[in-house]
């Protein structure tokens, strides 16, 4: 018979035996399928770039990686899920200046905060917004359009793929800082305002490079500026507006890669550091150009004050456009 010490050694040891697997699961991320959720259908730029990640990011984490298209609500649907579902790490979603931040103030009961329930794991890249014209309009600078527009109030029509859509609300800046008015047509999508822009039906707008580059390349609509800090690495001889003297008047639509807020802190560490290390990549930043984006890395706490700072500004934009909810 084992004595009174010798058996609460061996309760002791058991207990500590018995805890050990579930310390080691505890620590063990990722520990089953990871899933990113593109909050848009598949085929767009921004499912491009979630895919290139998952690829990378299954051979560093040595789980599957899959990316789950959840369109609807101007991307609220898809966000909503994220926000509201599992939160151990392995659900992250893949936002925008759309999803966190205009939506806070454009979708009715959109359902989630954008700060509050996330946690950046990492900025990624920017869609840059070129201001282009339609050929046979009389301006080669800001400084024209701008004197044109000035001369005859209200005359000029301007795209936008939407109310409260990145485009719209790039031009809304840009009204406000040049003191012009025009007047806001509205599409579903880029395709058909880039179309309306080469017939000549549209005088401008503000586009991501994607979608209008091939019809600069080909002559069929004019670049005029880029409203970024920097110009895009495919049309560099195209000024940013800054540098044609229009200050803080810059539009990027970003892209970021989030977790649930309530995600375990390790989780997101080494989901962070993955994602940086991948973004590090030649072969990735070769990749990203090409799908016509501008790399644009933050790690959490950069993008964090970064992203504090967008939603501050793209509020005031939107209170002084007096563009409505929806």
């Amino acid at each position: 018979m084992p004595s009174n010490l010798s058996r609460r050694h061996l309760i002791a040891a058991t207990g500590v035996l018995l805890a050990l697997p579930r310390i080691a699961y505890a620590q063990a991320f990722p520990s089953k399928l990871v899933k990113i959720v593109v909050p848009y259908p598949p085929g767009g730029p921004t499912d491009a770039l979630a895919r290139i990640i998952a690829n990378e990011l299954q051979g560093d984490l040595g789980q599957s990686v899959i990316v789950e298209n959840k369109p609807g609500g101007a991307g609220s649907i898809g966000t909503r899920g994220v926000a509201k579902g599992e939160t151990d790490g392995h659900t992250l979603v893949l936002g925008n200046n759309q999803t966190h931040a205009n939506n806070a103030f454009l979708v009715k009961d959109a359902g989630y905060d954008p700060i509050k329930d996330f946690a950046p794991i990492a900025g990624l890249a920017d869609l840059q917004h070129v201001l282009v014209i339609r050929n046979g309009l009389d301006a080669k600078t800001v400084g024209d359009l701008v004197a044109l527009a000035k001369k005859e109030p209200g005359k000029f029509n301007y795209g936008s793929t939407g109310i409260g859509s990145g485009s719209h609300l790039a031009m809304e800046l840009f009204k406000t800082r040049t003191g012009t008015d025009m007047t806001h047509i509205p599409f579903q999508g880029a395709g058909p305002m880039a179309a309306e822009v080469v017939a000549g039906r549209i005088d401008l707008a503000f586009a991501t490079l994607p979608s209008v580059l091939g019809h600069i390349k080909g002559g069929t609509m004019k670049a005029i500026a880029v409203a970024s800090l920097a110009r895009a690495p495919q049309l560099a001889e195209v000024a940013t507006l800054k540098e044609q003297g229009l200050v803080d008047s810059e539009a990027d639509s970003w892209l970021a890669l989030f977790a649930p807020a309530a995600a375990p802190a390790d989780a997101r560490d080494r989901l962070s550091k993955a994602v940086l290390a991948i973004m590090d990549r030649p072969a990735i930043t070769e990749q990203v150009a090409k799908l016509g984006f501008a790399k644009s890395v933050r790690d959490p706490a950069a993008f964090a004050t970064y992203h504090a700072a967008e939603m501050k500004k793209w509020e005031a934009v939107i209170k002084a456009a007096r563009v409505e909810a929806q």
